[in-house]
């Protein structure tokens, strides 16, 4: 009998469920204290993860959850390429 693969969760900064990672956008401070948005997820430094979703990114902008997460202002900018990465998918 074959084992079910592990899917690995991990949580939303924003509303702090618990979603697979594939549902979730990685937002990461570098070594280099700069903030991108991490498509790979697997991009060296300080992840948090935020639920695809718009609420949940005003949810994280009007709490700075992601600031708190990575220890570090977030620009503006951020904000906007998520939005653009929401409503795309």
């Amino acid at each position: 009998m074959k084992k079910a693969r592990k899917v690995p969760l991990r949580k939303c900064v924003a509303t702090q469920e618990v979603l697979p990672k594939k549902e979730l956008l990685r937002v990461v401070r570098t070594p280099k204290r700069e903030v991108v948005v991490d498509l790979t997820q697997r991009q060296n430094g300080r992840g948090a993860y935020l639920k695809k979703s718009e609420a949940a990114l005003e949810l994280a902008r009007k709490r700075n959850a992601l600031a708190k997460a990575l220890e570090i202002e977030i620009p503006e900018t951020i904000y906007d390429e998520l939005l653009a990465l929401i409503n795309e998918s």
